[in-house]
């Protein structure tokens, strides 16, 4: 099984007890931060996964906010409070809304896909914003997860949901790296560069993009349900043009060159953020944006560039270096 597992996911692998490890040693506001960063880092890889294929989906918080409220809906009138169950339904639910949306946006492409994906987005927004059951435009709170009929409470409950958040965290970004190695996987690059190609090899480029978009809706679902619970709060603005606009953020911060990227970057943005309100609570988003337009001129395929600069680097200079007894 270790022989199948590329440097990629042996290194997701290893991540996992080292982030578990740190919820003993870093103080507890940073551990939080890694904590809902895992969330949120999850519905940056969905838009990691369709930026490969030439998609930008501004409209990604729709998911993220269907996976939370289901979630929260189970809890708040079912009175359903186990976290696999409340898991399960945010899947559900977004499974079935981007299976049936996805036959509608896979004709799409460019900014039509873009603009239409947030519409979309909007929509839901608006709908949510006026809805008095579900608390309008200030959402409702969820109880403390239980497990199996276990109900925890204080730090333990904490450690319970932050430890089950690692391990489902590190487990997708495993599946999805494998996705990425297989051959839709691949067909997706081929659709970003040519797509009339790839229908003339015979391969529905639709159906490709119908299945990327369903998968990355379910991952965005599971981040909206894994970022609502430690928070115990759900409201319209996770579906709102600026939450998705900050996905995107993530993804060309980090880049699209390794799964791992985005999961970093958005631990990376969560920080800029605190320390951007700290110094200038009033004009904190120009900070946001400076650090986008500096990363835009000087590393245009993100953060992750500079590992595979210095990667690149490395070998250059094996392959340059004399052989011994020349």
């Amino acid at each position: 099984m270790i022989k199948n597992l590329d440097r990629t996911e042996i290194g997701l692998l290893i991540a996992l007890p080292i982030l578990i490890i740190i919820a003993f040693i870093l103080p507890k506001w940073l551990v939080n931060y890694v904590h809902v960063s895992m969330g949120t880092g999850l519905v940056a890889l969905g838009v990691m996964i369709q930026m490969r294929a030439g998609l930008v989906s501004f409209g990604q918080g729709l998911y993220f906010c269907v996976g939370g409220y289901a979630a929260g809906m189970m809890a708040k009138f079912y009175g359903i409070t186990d976290f696999f169950v409340l898991l399960a339904v945010g899947i559900l639910a977004a499974l079935v809304l981007s299976a049936l949306l996805g036959f509608l946006l896979r004709r799409y492409r460019e900014i039509f896909f873009a603009m239409l994906s947030l519409a979309l987005s909007m929509i839901l927004f608006g709908m949510l914003s006026s809805v008095e059951e579900l608390g309008s435009t200030d959402g409702f709170n969820l109880p403390t997860a239980s497990y199996l009929g276990w109900s925890p409470t204080g730090e333990t409950a904490q450690l319970t949901l932050y430890t089950l958040t690692c391990i489902i965290a590190i487990g997708c970004a495993i599946a999805l790296n494998r996705f990425l190695k297989s051959p839709i996987g691949y067909i997706n690059e081929a659709i970003r560069e040519n797509e009339l190609r790839v229908e003339y090899l015979g391969t529905s480029a639709h159906k490709a993009v119908h299945i990327t978009y369903v998968l990355a809706a379910v991952v965005s679902a599971i981040g909206g349900v894994l970022w609502a619970l430690p928070l115990g709060h759900v409201d319209p603005e996770m579906t709102n043009w600026t939450t998705s606009g900050q996905f995107v953020f993530v993804s060309i911060l980090s880049g699209t060159g390794n799964i791992i990227a985005p999961m970093i970057g958005t631990f990376l943005l969560e920080i800029v953020r605190v320390y951007a309100v700290e110094i200038s609570p009033n004009t904190w988003q120009m900070i946001l944006g400076t650090v986008m337009l500096l990363t835009i001129i000087f590393l245009p395929k993100g953060l992750w560039s500079l590992i595979t600069r210095k990667k690149k680097a490395t070998r250059d200079d094996g392959a340059s270096a004399p052989i011994a007894g020349e």
